[in-house]
């Protein structure tokens, strides 16, 4: 159905796309797989009419296609589903699945908008209230809005970047069974994912880029999840969760009774000097909005919160980055970089002092961001350019280093390594287990049972608000998260204490 020849794509001196020629065959799922930087969005982007090609040809049906916007290749029934939200905030639901579409002749028809809306929405089986304006759903709602909209455009080819990233199990579960029910449809799926288990389980075929260039087409069925990783990396991927190390008896974080109104109540918890310690539970649990009011950033009440065993409180987060406690935000462009900055003004973001005595010493800063560069291995042709210019892993490296760069004795990570290669994944993990080495307490909020299993010592689980399971040792697998998460399973009272 849809053939690329010889694509190649160029962003000033910069190729990004190197000679890239394989086909997508009629009513497959068809998984693009490769580490972040290795083309595969700017790809579909040209499939998607954001990109025109440098060089190449497209074929669509056999028949030579230029697509020169994106409204071009809708009308051709292909549809792109951003990795990064492409939504209108004071809108409602309904009003952007029909943004540029409205039904209606001299007016808006809205009941037929909220109408069709609601049909979408249902058809992903997702309980949401199409009028309610897009600035108050939550990230893995408004990923489902993304979604609802492009189904609507009746796509014959759907581009989908990343689309379980912010999911949790259950969404996960019905957007991928959602995918086979409009593969039988006759719908052609580019599914962009990192996530190898859901590429096993859907995918129909596998194709691999690496470094701008076309690797491998095979079926999904003749491989292995660790050889689609090799093949993606170009190496074998050895030790992707580094031997723990035994934390310290020293408390570094004592909270105690933390509540952030309508989102958790009367959290207790510690952390040790050498520990990682991981939060799990349901999206909507609290954990985010928990650590959020810890730091500042919500309104909350606390009973006492103690860094090395000295009392504080926080009204920001750069009072609680003076005190030794970091934060990075599960929302990586939203809150945790300005992506039209350059690299270095994003990496002393929060330790301004330091190069400012009182001008800003830009020699220092760019020296800090070259040693940053090559600790963190932040991969960029130039440092100049700015944090949106980079892939998404190197973006979340970037973060990283920046909470890093104030060295707190807590660093709280939420979502580490959403929407970020295996390849960066391994490197995030072993960052984490070098910081516990170095006697850092580290907190992992992670939707990903893999991750927060095969990284922390020990977890505790939150349900509905309230933390209900302190795992460890043997108790810490996988059935008893799930058990724990999904509230069938609570500890009797005291655990937190």
């Amino acid at each position: 159905m849809i053939a690329f020849q010889n694509i190649r794509k160029s962003f000033g001196p910069v190729e990004v796309l190197k000679d890239v020629s394989f086909g997508i065959r009629r009513g497959e799922i068809h998984a693009l797989l490769g580490e972040n930087g290795a083309g595969k969005s700017t790809l579909m982007k040209v499939l998607g009419g954001y990109h025109s090609p440098t060089a190449g040809q497209l074929l669509l049906d056999d028949r030579p296609v230029q697509f020169r916007t994106s409204r071009d290749a809708e009308q051709a029934g292909i549809v792109l589903i951003h990795q990064e939200f492409n939504l209108a905030e004071d809108l409602t639901a309904a009003q952007n699945i029909y943004l540029g579409h409205e039904p209606g002749r001299a007016f808006i028809d809205d009941r037929t908008m909220l109408r069709g809306a609601r049909a979408a929405l249902e058809r992903l089986q997702v309980n949401l209230d199409p009028a309610r304006r897009v600035r108050d759903l939550s990230v893995p709602q408004k990923q489902l809005v993304e979604i609802a909209k492009a189904l609507s455009r009746q796509a014959r080819v759907l581009i989908m970047d990343e689309p379980t990233a912010t999911l949790t199990l259950r969404e996960t579960d019905a957007l991928l069974d959602l995918m086979g029910r409009l593969r039988s449809e006759g719908v052609t799926i580019l599914y962009i994912s990192h996530k190898l288990d859901e590429v096993k389980r859907v995918a129909d075929r596998v194709t691999v880029l690496r470094d701008g260039r076309y690797i491998a087409t095979d079926d999904a069925s003749n491989l292995t999840q660790a050889q689609m990783a090799n093949l993606m990396v170009g190496r074998e991927l050895e030790d992707m969760f580094p031997p723990q190390g035994e934390p310290s008896p020293e408390v570094l974080l004592d909270v105690q009774g933390l509540t952030v109104p309508g989102w958790s109540h009367d959290l207790t918890f510690q952390v040790r000097a050498g520990e990682v310690l991981g939060f799990a539970g349901l999206v909507g649990s609290g954990r985010t909005e928990s650590f959020e009011g810890l730091v500042g950033l919500r309104r909350h009440t606390v009973g006492s919160v103690r860094i090395k065993g000295r009392p504080a409180r926080f009204r920001s987060p750069q009072d609680a980055a003076r005190a030794g406690l970091t934060y990075l935000s599960e929302d990586r462009k939203g809150k945790g970089l300005l992506v039209d900055f350059p690299l270095a003004q994003n990496l002393t973001l929060t330790t301004l002092e330091l190069y400012a005595r009182p001008l800003l010493d830009r020699g220092a800063e760019d020296g800090a961001m070259k040693r940053a560069a090559q600790e963190y291995n932040i991969r960029s042709g130039r440092l100049d350019v700015t944090a949106g210019a980079l892939s998404g892993g190197n973006q979340q490296k970037l973060a990283l280093a920046r909470i890093l760069e104030a060295s707190p004795d807590v660093i709280v990570l939420d979502e580490p390594t959403r929407g970020v290669d295996v390849g960066a994944k391994r490197e995030i993990y072993h960052l984490i287990h070098r910081l516990a080495q170095a006697g850092k307490g580290v907190i992992v909020i992670s939707s990903e049972l893999p991750e927060v299993l095969g990284l922390c010592h020990r977890v505790l689980v939150m349900h509905e608000g309230r933390l209900v399971g302190d795992l460890s040792g043997a108790a810490l697998n996988e059935h008893e998260v799930i058990q724990y998460v999904t509230g069938l399973k609570s500890s009797p009272p005291g655990v937190n204490a």
